[in-house]
């Protein structure tokens, strides 16, 4: 029996470690436990996703909550060694890019554990990005590399990591959304809203760089007010930048805006029935790259430079280096136009990528 500690932290995990746990359970070679750290203590973060996923309650909590990356980090590893000890696995598995991924990778690895990284080998060169340093740090020590696009194999080779350890097997994100695309629709979250299809935007923002600072709330006011004189606008918005929102005074602003539909965070069957529908997403996510290329729907993603390329050089996906209402504005008439890029799907986003990583550790690790 093969024991695996699966590790969740923040919201976009939940969606990565459902289907391997559902892979994993269908292999009596496998034994799969749910670590959550409790890095989004947030209902609307956490919970509602572990419902609609279908996952069960997690084998441990950790209740790490919030604090600064710091902090996080290493509340995440006194607490995971504690459950390492005490399960002592064959083999951790971490998703992404959070503060849990690294931290967990670090205890893992200094008690002679191997380490598998799904969504392994993504760089997007910014290494003032948080995110971008979990991301190396745990390639550079994790025993098996799981790759959703060539970008990832091009990048670990790059670093030189030995070709053994890498493995493309797709894209576990797209996994969640083949499964739940039919459920999604069963959802009466366009009816709430009073939505039609294609008659809507959406638009996410969270990102530090975008929401921390005055300047860039009010090129978000603008861009959504001016994206609403075209269509409406459906924002869930996330708790950091709800908060700065009111930090700054923009909040009677940003609900004054005629043909905002302001909510809070959905779940993922909700948020996933509004991104199909939708003539347009505007973001500043990694995941719904991935998502909205799966589903051909136009996304325009604000930032520098990305750890998905194969959004943009295949996919639905634009980049803007700026929250630049005016460009903005310019792309959103040439899409509504029907004058963008028709998106393919990428290799192996086919729904079967947890099955393809259970079969590779049964046989690395059942000897």
């Amino acid at each position: 029996m093969i024991k695996i500690l699966n590790i969740v932290g923040a919201r976009p995990n939940f969606m990565k470690v459902a289907p391997l746990h559902r892979a994993f359970e269908q292999r009596p070679e496998i034994e799969s436990k749910i670590v959550h750290t409790g890095q989004h203590f947030d209902a609307k973060m956490s919970d509602v996703f572990f419902e609609q996923l279908q996952m069960p309650k997690p084998h441990y909590f950790l209740g790490v909550g919030g604090g600064s990356h710091t902090e996080v980090t290493a509340k995440t590893m006194l607490e995971f060694e504690k459950v390492l000890l005490e399960e002592k696995p064959d083999l951790v598995l971490v998703v992404g890019d959070v503060n849990a991924t690294l931290a967990c990778t670090l205890v893992a690895i200094k008690s002679h554990i191997p380490v598998a990284h799904v969504e392994a080998g993504l760089r997007s060169g910014d290494r003032a990005m948080p995110e971008e340093l979990n991301r190396i740090l745990t390639d550079s020590v994790a025993e098996y590399l799981f790759i959703t696009e060539q970008s990832g194999v091009d990048n670990l080779k790059h670093e030189g990591v030995p070709d053994e350890k890498v493995f493309f097997v797709g894209n576990v994100m797209i996994d969640s959304l083949v499964h739940y695309l039919e459920k999604a629709r069963e959802t009466s979250v366009l009816e709430d809203f009073g939505l039609q299809k294609d008659e809507y935007a959406v638009v996410t923002m969270h990102r530090p760089a975008n929401v921390d600072t005055p300047e860039g709330l009010e090129a978000i006011l603008n861009i959504i007010a001016d994206t609403t004189r075209y269509k409406k606008v459906v924002l869930p918005i996330h708790p950091r930048t709800a908060n700065n929102f009111k930090k700054f005074g923009l909040s009677e602003k940003l609900e004054a805006i005629e043909g905002l539909i302001l909510t809070e965070p959905q779940g993922y069957l909700e948020f996933l029935q509004l991104m199909q529908n939708a003539s347009i997403i505007i973001t500043d996510s990694g995941g719904i790259q991935e998502e909205t290329t799966f589903l051909q729907i136009p996304c325009l993603t604000f930032r520098d430079s990305t750890e998905r390329p194969i959004t943009v050089e295949i996919g639905t996906n634009q980049l803007l280096a700026d929250l630049n209402p005016v460009t903005v504005h310019e792309k959103l008439l040439e899409i509504l136009a029907g004058k963008t890029k028709k998106g393919q799907i990428p290799p192996l986003w086919d729904g079967h990528t947890s099955e393809r990583i259970a079969d590779i550790l049964i046989e690395k690790l059942d000897k």
